[in-house]
């Protein structure tokens, strides 16, 4: 008999678009549910769609972007301004346990789907919304604008650069996170007690809440988190890139002495690490522009960078080669897979390992 999905016969209705409410869905999905995507035929139906890279086929009818989060669902074109659009999601709705919606404040009143009508339908119902702000800030709420307010952006540079947008729509995928976990607690409060529930987050409180110890620095030691680069506040050499003498860059995360001291054997550097200057991390760190010119010189007489990984691995130096995003999932399908669902192709949501096999797996029964 074959095993299904943890939450097999679970149903799931998206009205939802772009990344953070889908890739909430396609994680439900990953796990047995039936997901049905509403998307909106006036409009041509998510516009992620339609976000091609320039070397991307102008035949296929979906984008690499909305591929990566929409494959493992059913999708179905509903207008929800028709009389007739709007019976068809009612109907889903009364088949439905699960809602994932990210409207904006205001469009679940005009389209009679908010929370309140839509417990008259189905009264159990776990209604999940992602907004920008909170309910009552009609502001539209883009990841890039979300990593500007939350501080995100003002870090992530060089000390005196621009601010920098980090290259995936983190804050979309933090908020994400949050409502899986809201989904799931809703879930099994559910199965305890047959009540649904409303859960929400928003863009801009996941995000302020991710900055963890940088917003700790503000919090606690009254400190105002500046640029760093990549570098870390309280270690050095951590986070730190160094390029070697074939053209690779190494990024070091050495977080005690001993590292350190292993880090100079390897460099031939023996006697730094001995310098009261550099001996204790406080050390290092107070004196990080002086360190850094010497490790950057020791990095460059290094011509094969492959085999400094592997001494500096041998003696449980943490560090790693900067390597392209083709290079990395590569590495990763090694230990993992791709999810192919028609012409949609994609990585799965879901990493970790149950019982030393890959989750979505694991978290499956046999039906009696």
């Amino acid at each position: 008999m074959n095993k299904r999905g943890i939450l097999d016969g679970v149903n799931v209705l998206e009205l939802a678009s772009v990344l953070a409410g889908p890739s909430v869905g396609m994680f439900l999905a990953e796990l047995g549910a039936s997901v049905t995507k509403i998307e909106n035929p006036r409009t041509g139906g998510d516009v992620t769609r339609s976000w091609k890279l320039p070397s991307e086929s102008k035949e296929k009818p979906t984008s690499s972007y909305y591929n990566a989060v929409n494959w493992g669902k059913s999708i179905d074109m509903v207008d929800l301004k028709s009389v007739e659009g709007l019976k068809t999601v009612s109907s889903l709705i009364q088949k439905s346990d699960i809602i994932l919606v990210s409207f904006k404040p205001g469009d679940a009143e005009k389209l009679g789907l908010e929370y309140e009508a839509v417990t008259k339908i189905r009264p159990d119902i776990i209604y999940a919304s992602i907004t920008g702000y909170g309910d009552d800030d009609p502001r539209t709420a883009y990841d890039a604008l979300l990593q500007a307010e939350s501080g995100f952006m003002h870090l992530n540079r060089k000390p005196g650069a621009s601010p920098l947008k980090m290259p995936v729509a983190l804050i979309d995928i933090l908020a994400a996170h949050q409502l899986k976990q809201l989904v799931l607690v809703a879930w099994i409060q559910k199965l305890k007690t047959g009540e649904g529930s409303h859960v929400e987050v928003s863009l801009f409180e996941s995000a302020v809440s991710s900055l963890a110890n940088q917003a700790g620095a503000w919090l606690y030691a009254n400190t105002e988190p500046e640029p760093m680069g990549s570098e870390h506040p309280h270690i050095y050499p951590y986070g730190s890139a160094f390029k070697t003498g074939d053209g690779r860059s190494i990024v070091l995360a050495v977080g005690n002495d001993r590292q350190f001291q292993a880090l100079c054997e390897i460099l031939n550097i023996n006697n730094i690490s001995e310098q009261d200057d550099f001996s204790t991390n406080p050390a290092r760190s107070a004196n990080r522009n002086a360190l850094r010119e010497v490790l950057e010189s020791a990095f460059m007489n290094i011509e094969d960078s492959e085999s400094l990984l592997g001494d500096l691995h041998a003696k449980m130096v943490p560090a790693a080669i900067i390597r392209k995003v083709g290079e990395a999932v590569e590495l990763y399908c090694g230990s993992f897979h791709t999810h192919k669902d028609g012409n949609l192709k994609g990585i799965p949501t879901i990493t970790g390992r149950i019982n030393g096999k890959p989750a979505a797996a694991s978290l499956s029964f046999e039906p009696q």
